[in-house]
């Protein structure tokens, strides 16, 4: 008769994708050794995915002199070469044993990464631990981890690492390579940690606070998280188009709100201009009409547009600022004209 631990062992999932999000110097290193070291001691396969080490400072240098780079430009390739650390991932789940690469990652990182994962598969293997070493400061990030997790009925957990801004910083600057204090500061403003109320594939996610050094306990909590996360795999989801749905509808409130803001700071400057000219109470009345009545049929055709944009998907990082801007720009066009018709028609009479 099969014990609880056998049957325990045959429903385990075969690896576990564990994120591991923070600042900078926050920690994460630190604890990913030594939940490495811990999962090691266990006779399970692990390895530290550390993205500084895959993903060259000069792989977002690669322009010629003098060549711009826009911040949108910037963003999708910073992107792209993100993907690929989850394609070698992915490539890796599919050929193992087999060493994979990608050329938009150091290849001799990832050689290193993954060197101590190439052992002999057996039918009773243990199960193999990837602990991804980045910031993982936006959920979209950290969504595409648990995509992939989901799409091969792996484990999936995630581990904040917490620790103030200001020590942050301090460990920072002793570094090597230290990162400008300022992209901390900044990076600390977007971060956004796991939330398993607002994303419930979030649920697996706990947060280690390491303004102290790292005690036994938090070792064995992390451990304890992915025997969790390894005894619970994920299940491939065929059809995913009501999530989808879903998130488009709320990036869409999103940016309609946003713009809704801009739009009525645009109106209320131009009801000010008309008062200052001396516009006549009624053409002020048909002037607020207008602009009201044009206000309401741009944020509808946004949202429309916005909703049958098929580019868009779940998880996606999404430039909010640069959608907004660029939309309101076009309602700020059509708010000119209709403030230079009641000024011709104002000083006509």
């Amino acid at each position: 008769m099969a014990t609880v631990a056998d049957r325990e062992h045959v429903d385990r999932a075969r690896a576990c994708l564990c994120v591991l999000c923070g600042l900078p110097a926050a920690g994460k290193s630190s604890l990913s050794r030594s939940v490495s070291l811990a999962a090691r001691q266990r006779g399970w396969r692990a390895a530290v995915v550390q993205y500084d080490e895959l993903i060259s400072d000069q792989a977002f240098h690669t322009r010629k002199a003098g060549e711009e780079v826009t911040s949108q430009e910037g963003r999708t390739e910073w992107k792209l070469h993100r993907n690929a650390v989850l394609q070698c991932l992915e490539d890796f789940l599919e050929k193992e044993p087999e060493l994979s690469g990608n050329s938009n990652i150091d290849g001799p990182a990832w050689d290193r990464c993954i060197r101590t994962l190439l052992t002999p598969v057996q039918a009773d293997a243990e199960p193999l631990l990837f602990l991804l070493d980045d910031n993982f400061y936006y959920p979209s990030m950290r969504y595409e981890v648990f995509q992939l997790a989901r799409k091969y009925s792996l484990g999936f957990c995630q581990v904040y690492v917490q620790c103030p801004l200001d020590m942050c910083i301090s460990r920072n600057e002793i570094r090597p390579r230290p990162v400008p204090a300022e992209v901390i500061a900044e990076m600390a403003k977007r971060l956004e940690s796991p939330n398993p109320k607002k994303n419930p594939w979030e649920a697996k996610s706990i947060t280690v606070d390491t303004a102290d050094d790292l005690s036994e306990c938090d070792i064995q909590q992390v451990m304890e998280l992915i025997s969790s996360a390894l005894s619970d795999p994920l299940s491939p989801v065929e059809d995913d188009g009501e999530q989808k749905e879903a998130d488009r509808q709320k990036c869409a409130a999103s940016v309609v709100h946003r713009a809704d803001q801009a739009c009525r700071r645009l109106i209320s400057e131009a009801m000010k201009k008309a008062r200052e000219t001396g516009v006549s109470s009624q053409q002020m009345r048909s002037l607020a009409t207008q602009l009201s009545e044009s206000k309401a049929q741009f944020l509808q055709n946004l949202r429309s547009h916005f909703l049958q944009d098929e580019n868009f998907s779940p998880g996606e990082d999404i430039d909010v600022d640069h959608l907004v801007k660029t939309a309101v720009a076009r309602f700020d066009s059509e708010r000119q004209e209709i403030l230079l018709k009641v000024f011709q028609n104002h000083f006509h009479f």
